[in-house]
C-alpha cells in the first residue's frame, strides 16, 4: 500500500464526493485540490466555480487563492464575485465547499469568533466571506474539518456564521432558505459524516483506517448519530496519489 499523509487522504475523500456533470463552488486549499483531482480521475465534466468569477477553468498550475488569475485559465466564463453569488442563489451550483472553526450537530458553522462574548472576543476569526451565501443556496454543502475534537465539534457554537440545518427539521425553510438544500457531508481527520434525513442530525457514515467508532464519538461534544452500517474509507489509491502529486500539486504548494 502506498504511503500518504493526512492532507492527501482528506483531498481524496473530498474528491470522491463530487459527481461528474455537476457544478461545485470551490475555495482555497483542500477543495481546490479535490476538484482538480476529481476532474482528472472520475469527473471530467465537473465545472468548478471560483468565488471571484472563474467558471470551468482548467488549472494548469494551482492558484494561490480564489482571486488568483489562474482560476480563469481556459474558463468557460470570466465573471465576478457578484455574478457567482447570483449563480448560486439561482440554484445552479450543486456542491459548496466550506470550512470552519466550529461545527454543531446540525451542520451550522462558526468562522467569526471564539469566546463567550462577541466583543471582546477570545479569538477573532476571518468571518463569513461568501460562506453564508454558499451554504444558503448551494444544493449540497460539504464541510472540511481538519481536526476532529470537542473544541470544534461542539454542542453550541460561539457564533453562528453559516447556516446548516439551523435548529433542525424545517428550520431552514422557516428562515426563508430554499427547500431541499443544506449540509451533505462533513470530512474530518477521523471520518466521514452525513445528516439524518428526518432529524437532520450529524451521522457517522465511515471511519478512516485504524479509527474506531468510539474514537469519533469521544472526540465529539454533541451526541452524534451512528449509521447502521459504518464503513471504512478506502485509502488513496496509487493512481490518485500519482495524479495528485505529479499533476495537481507538483510544486507542493498544499501537500
Amino acid at each position: 500500500m502506498a504511503e500518504y499523509n493526512e492532507t492527501e487522504f482528506l483531498i481524496c475523500i473530498a474528491s470522491r464526493l463530487m459527481a461528474d456533470k455537476t457544478t461545485a463552488f470551490i475555495g482555497t486549499g483542500i477543495p481546490m485540490l479535490a476538484a482538480s483531482l476529481a476532474k482528472k480521475m472520475h469527473a471530467p465534466n465537473l465545472v468548478p466555480a471560483f468565488e471571484f468569477g472563474g467558471v470551468g477553468a482548467s488549472l494548469q498550475k494551482l492558484p494561490l487563492g480564489v482571486g488568483d488569475s489562474r482560476t480563469f485559465h481556459k474558463a468557460v466564463l470570466a465573471a465576478g464575485i457578484c455574478d457567482m453569488m447570483e449563480t448560486s442563489a439561482r440554484g445552479f451550483i450543486e456542491y459548496g465547499f466550506l470550512g470552519g472553526a466550529q461545527i454543531d450537530m446540525f451542520g451550522n458553522l462558526n468562522t467569526t469568533v471564539i469566546g463567550a462574548k462577541y466583543w471582546p472576543p477570545k479569538v477573532r476569526l476571518p468571518g463569513s466571506g461568501g460562506a453564508n451565501e454558499v451554504a444558503s443556496f448551494c444544493w449540497k454543502t460539504i464541510a472540511i474539518m481538519r481536526q476532529h475534537d470537542k473544541r470544534r465539534f461542539v454542542k453550541k457554537l460561539d457564533f453562528l456564521t453559516t447556516p446548516g440545518y439551523l435548529t433542525g427539521p424545517g428550520s431552514r425553510e422557516a428562515a426563508g432558505l430554499p427547500p431541499n438544500t443544506g449540509p451533505y457531508r462533513v470530512v474530518s481527520n477521523l471520518g466521514l459524516m452525513g445528516f439524518d434525513e428526518k432529524t437532520k442530525q450529524m451521522t457517522l457514515l465511515a471511519t478512516h483506517p485504524g479509527i474506531k467508532v468510539e474514537q469519533v464519538l469521544e472526540n465529539t461534544e454533541f451526541e452524534m448519530l451512528v449509521a447502521d452500517n459504518v464503513t471504512e474509507n478506502k485509502p488513496p489509491t496509487t493512481e490518485e496519489l500519482r495524479i495528485l502529486r505529479e499533476q495537481v500539486d507538483p510544486d507542493k504548494l498544499y501537500i
